[in-house]
C-alpha cells in the first residue's frame, strides 16, 4: 500500500472513464506505455488485477471498480482541498455555526450577522445560525458543535468565555384595549390577575417569569404556550391574553396598531446578553473576526444609547 500514489490513481480514473490507455494518453499528454508501466505497478502494489484489457479497450475488473469509486471520492476530496486553500488568497475563509437564543435571534443578532457577511472581507465566510433554549447553547458550545452562543448573561456558562454583546427590556404586550393598555409602565406582579401567553418551560424567560411570581406568593395562568415570540404576538393581537416579550420587538408590533406595549418597572426586566466560547486561542480566524465584529457592534450601539440618555 506505500507504493500508492495520486498519479497511478488519476490514470486508472481516467482510463476506465475514456475506456482504452491510448485515450487517457492522449489526455494526459503522456505514451501509453507510461500509463500501462504505471498500472501495473499499482497492480503488483496491492497484488490484484485491476483492468481487464482488450482489443477494443479496458474495463476494471470487480476489484479495480471497487479502487475506482475510492480513488473519485479522494481525488475530489483533494480538489475541494485545493479549492478552499486558494479562496484564502482572497481574504478569509470559513465557516462559523452559531447557536443563540430566542430574544437573541429576534432582536439584533440577525441584523449584525447579515452586516458581517455584507463586507467585502467576508464575503467567503459561512456562517450557520441555529436557535436554541439557553441550556442547550451552553452545551453546544461546549461539546464543540457550535464555535459561538448568544444567550441571556444570567445562565451559568460553565467555564466557558464570554464577552458582551448588547442589552434589552422585557415588556409586557398586551391588547389593544386590554385593562392593562391604560398603564405606560406597571409592575409584573399587576399582571398575574390576568390569563397570560407564555413560552415552554425550557426557556430562560419561563423560569424567570415563575420564579418573579412565586417571590410574590403567586402563580402565572396560561391561556396559550407558544413555541416563539412571533407566535406569542399573534395570540396577544388576537385578545387572548398578554405575554413578556422583549420590548424591542414589542414595539414593532405596537407601531403596527396589533398591540400596546407597557413597561415593566422590574430591576429584573432589564438584562444583558453575552457572546459564549470555549477558548479565545481556538477560534477559528473565521470565528475570531465574526467575535469581534459583534463586540465592536455592541458596542457601536452601547456609546449611542449613552449619549441620547444625556
Amino acid at each position: 500500500m506505500r507504493d500508492l500514489d495520486l498519479k497511478s490513481l488519476k490514470l486508472l480514473v481516467s482510463v476506465c472513464e475514456l475506456g482504452n490507455i491510448k485515450a487517457a494518453a492522449a489526455q494526459a499528454l503522456i505514451e501509453p506505455s507510461a500509463i500501462s508501466k504505471r498500472l501495473s505497478q499499482l497492480e503488483d502494489a496491492l497484488g490484484l488485477p485491476l483492468l481487464v484489457r482488450g482489443r477494443k479497450g479496458s474495463e476494471p475488473t470487480p476489484a479495480g471498480q471497487v479502487l475506482l469509486e475510492h480513488a473519485r471520492s479522494l481525488l475530489f476530496t483533494l480538489d475541494k482541498i485545493e479549492a478552499d486553500m486558494a479562496r484564502f488568497k482572497s481574504g478569509i475563509q470559513g465557516h462559523v455555526r452559531v447557536v443563540a437564543s430566542a430574544s437573541a435571534v429576534a432582536e439584533s443578532l440577525l441584523d449584525d450577522l447579515a452586516g458581517f457577511m455584507r463586507e467585502p472581507p467576508h464575503q467567503n465566510i459561512q456562517v450557520d445560525i441555529e436557535e436554541r433554549f439557553s441550556r442547550d447553547i451552553v452545551s453546544l458550545v461546549r461539546e464543540g458543535v457550535a464555535s459561538l452562543g448568544v444567550c441571556w448573561s444570567q445562565v451559568d456558562l460553565g467555564g466557558l468565555e464570554s464577552r458582551r454583546y448588547r442589552r434589552d427590556e422585557l415588556a409586557l404586550a398586551v391588547p389593544v384595549g386590554h385593562p392593562l393598555a391604560a398603564h405606560e409602565a406597571l409592575f409584573f406582579e399587576d399582571s398575574l390577575g390576568h390569563e397570560h401567553v407564555g413560552l415552554p418551560s425550557s426557556t430562560a424567560v419561563y423560569t424567570l417569569l415563575h420564579r418573579a411570581a412565586a417571590r410574590v406568593g403567586q402563580t402565572l395562568s396560561y391561556r396559550a404556550v407558544v413555541s416563539n415570540f412571533d407566535a406569542a404576538f399573534r395570540v396577544v393581537s388576537a385578545g387572548l391574553g398578554v405575554s413578556v416579550v422583549p420590548s424591542e420587538i414589542s414595539r414593532q408590533h405596537s407601531a403596527a396598531g396589533r398591540i400596546q406595549t407597557v413597561r415593566l418597572l422590574n430591576d429584573w426586566a432589564q438584562r444583558e446578553f453575552s457572546i459564549c466560547f470555549r477558548r479565545h486561542q481556538d477560534l477559528s480566524p473565521a470565528a475570531q473576526r465574526l467575535l469581534a465584529y459583534l463586540e465592536a457592534q455592541a458596542e457601536q450601539v452601547a456609546t449611542a444609547q449613552a449619549a441620547s440618555a444625556r
